[in-house]
């Protein structure tokens, strides 16, 4: 079969994107009830995440580790410090930088949040053991995409 063929056959349900992009639109559905419980957008749920593991992050490393742009973390940022879950302050050893930090209501939303840990496991209907592979084998999919288009 010649390549002009192949193409013609292709399927949307073949696309590894398309599996990958409509992945994500499924669990982003069973992620906005937890999400709407907690009062958060996901890229604020991530953020507040990526936060404890390591407080006292810049607005650049923060923005690196999310694959977010900065400009879009600076509102988002703001945001979450209206809603009194971290606080923004410029870096003492570099003025050019901003630290972003958890307040107590940012570390107590940790709590409430690991109460719906279970709902979104249960979604994906996989054992510790499959979730563990499958999320592995997509970082390093990840990994791949990102350095084939650097």
């Amino acid at each position: 079969m010649s390549n002009k063929t192949d193409a013609r056959r292709a399927r949307l349900g073949d696309f590894m994107c398309f599996a990958i992009y409509s992945t994500n639109l499924a669990y982003s559905r069973v992620y906005k009830p937890v999400l709407e419980q907690l009062g958060l957008t996901y890229p604020q749920y991530v953020t507040i995440i990526c936060l404890w593991e390591e407080d006292q992050q810049t607005v650049k490393g923060l923005s690196e580790k999310l694959f977010l742009e900065p400009s879009t973390m600076t509102p988002m940022l703001k945001r979450l410090e209206a809603m009194g879950y971290v606080t923004r302050e410029r870096d003492s050893e570099d003025e050019r930088s901003v630290r972003v930090s958890l307040t107590d209501a940012g570390r107590d939303l940790r709590e409430k949040a690991f109460a719906y840990r279970e709902i979104t496991a249960k979604a994906a209907g996989l054992s510790p053991e499959e979730f563990g592979v499958l999320q592995k084998a997509i970082v390093n999919l990840r990994t791949n995409l990102i350095n084939a288009s650097a």
